[in-house]
């Protein structure tokens, strides 16, 4: 096979042009479909990082809760009935709850989440959250996500240069004490921690007792599948017991299925594969045609059917290879962008990478395929 390239090289070399064009149509196919994968990864990523921070191994939460965006609270007795079994280390409630931030400098409000822990536990693997628990033991202050949009005003550069950062939530004051870092996500373009006591405080409509998320921690050695097992068994069934596997993947399934923006990812990308496909399948049947009389005469030496089809589909890998590193260099500029705009976790991986590259592949080998029909109609007796 590898002496069969040199023709379809010098073939798909002999108008610069339409090779220019034709790498040109790939590389768009490429950047569509890594475009579409790559926020469709950051909108599942970005709304798990807070599930991944969680420092605890299996969690409970309503089992009418659908996502992050819509808890409904439960009784925390749920929560500390979990400690009658005996693997059960310890038990932690969380308060989650959206709220209005105003802009200290601009006096515009916007939504941000807000978290309330006790501060004598951490409960997040985030930077800047233990250092600054002891801190959240003071009344009306809050740790901020330095990752949030700027619209919530300069509050992390005025921190990082020793100003006293106060703004106003729910219409009561608060001070920001420290900052740490989730980052933003589809649900939520900031974030803050705060002490439970503070929390009920800010909403003072919220019920005590009722809270959004329990993080249970096993003990050392304990199987925490077992765990969960018997905790299904043994609480009420108001509440739903995950691993925190399974709180991911909980969350992750909300946003690919429940939602019109996982959808909407996936078709942007089966629609770049078409385009693609539809692109090169211009070319190359073009190629085909421009060289039938070629084609034929081969076929009057004695080559055959599945030579040229070898042929062509050399040319189509050739093709997919080429177009696809422009359209990955591309990319990974317009990744680093879109970053610095949205302050989404976008960026470029290996088994993405990866993938559109084989479906390059595919969608080449697929126009290939389809374009080699015209070369039945390659009769040495017709066209001579």
């Amino acid at each position: 096979m590898i002496q069969k390239i040199p023709l379809a090289w010098l073939q798909m070399t002999r108008d610069k042009t339409r090779l220019a064009v034709a790498l040109a149509g790939i590389a768009f196919a490429d950047i569509l479909m890594f475009t579409q994968l790559g926020f469709r990864d950051a909108l599942y990523y970005s709304n798990v990082q807070l599930h991944s921070s969680l420092n605890g191994d299996i969690v409970l939460i309503n089992r009418q809760s659908n996502a992050i965006l819509s808890m409904k609270s439960f009784s925390q007795r749920r929560l500390y009935k979990a400690l009658d079994l005996p693997a059960v280390q310890s038990v932690h409630p969380i308060y989650l709850d959206y709220t209005a931030w105003k802009n200290p400098v601009t006096g515009r409000s916007r939504t941000l989440l807000v978290f309330g822990i006790n501060p004598e536990v951490n409960l997040f693997n985030l930077p800047g959250v233990p250092e600054n628990l002891d801190k959240l033991k003071l009344p009306d202050v809050v740790l901020f996500d330095r990752s949030s949009r700027q619209e919530y005003g300069p509050i992390a550069s005025d921190f990082d240069q020793g100003k006293t950062v106060t703004a106003e939530l729910r219409r009561r004051k608060i001070k920001v004490v420290g900052l740490f870092t989730l980052g933003t996500s589809f649900g939520a373009d900031g974030n803050l921690i705060t002490s439970d006591v503070n929390f009920l405080r800010i909403f003072n409509t919220r019920q005590q007792g009722l809270i959004d998320i329990g993080v249970i921690k096993v003990k050392p050695g304990a199987d925490v599948q077992a765990v969960a097992k018997d905790l299904r068994q043994y609480l009420p069934q108001d509440v739903n017991v995950l691993t925190k596997e399974d709180f991911i993947e909980f969350e992750r399934h909300y946003w690919a299925s429940s939602t019109a923006i996982g959808f909407i990812f996936s078709l942007g990308t089966i629609m770049g594969f078409i385009v693609g496909t539809v692109i090169v399948y211009q070319i190359l049947y073009t190629e085909v045609s421009d060289h039938l009389s070629e084609y034929a005469t081969l076929k009057a030496i004695g080559y055959t059917q599945k030579y040229l089809l070898i042929v062509i589909l050399q040319e189509a890998l050739l093709l997919a290879c080429l177009g696809y590193m422009p359209g990955l260099f591309f990319t990974i500029l317009m990744y680093q962008k879109a970053k610095e705009a949205t302050l989404l976790p976008i960026f470029m991986t290996f088994d993405r990478a990866v993938s559109v590259l084989i479906l390059t592949m595919i969608m080449c080998f697929i126009s290939g395929a389809i374009a080699v029909r015209k070369l039945r109609s390659a009769d040495p007796a017709d066209i001579f």
